[in-house]
């Protein structure tokens, strides 16, 4: 069995958050999170995915810190899994993906899901990147700098 490459001591901020949920079923179990999904029969039920696998990846959630597993709202027996802050911190992430899926992956007409803004019904502005002074930002107007733990 090939050993899992760890990033979590990684300078690069990128690495370690893939360390941390880079998995595509994790990013799917925090999606359905954000749409509503608390128990474990409700991922299993919308994603399809092995009842061992769904396990794994809801325990790595919890234990990094972005599903908290609470007693159940309803007052049963049963366990739920909610989206800690460090989760909520992931809606923007989780929001590009989509953007960027809509945008790549569906011909003009197909039919996808669409995430709206509740109030008004209406589809999300396109994200952007933007400058300290509010200037908008393409990959050729930025660079990594080291930042010095001194």
């Amino acid at each position: 069995m090939v050993t899992r490459t760890r990033f979590d001591d990684s300078e690069c901020p990128v690495a370690r958050s893939v360390d941390a949920i880079g998995d595509w079923w994790s990013l799917l179990i925090v999606r359905d999170a954000f749409d509503g999904s608390r128990r474990f029969g409700e991922f299993q039920r919308s994603l399809g995915v092995a009842k061992n696998i769904l396990t794994a990846r809801l325990r790595t959630l919890v234990a990094g810190g972005v599903l908290a597993s609470v007693p159940a709202s309803d007052g049963s027996a049963y366990r739920e899994y909610v989206l800690t802050s460090k989760g909520q911190a992931l809606f923007p992430v989780i929001v590009a993906l989509r953007q960027w899926g809509e945008q790549n992956f569906f011909a003009a007409g197909e039919p996808h899901s669409q995430l709206v803004d509740r109030r008004q019904g209406q589809h999300l502005r396109a994200l952007e990147v933007l400058s300290a002074d509010g200037r908008r930002l393409d990959p050729d107007d930025t660079t990594v700098r080291k930042v010095s733990t001194r």
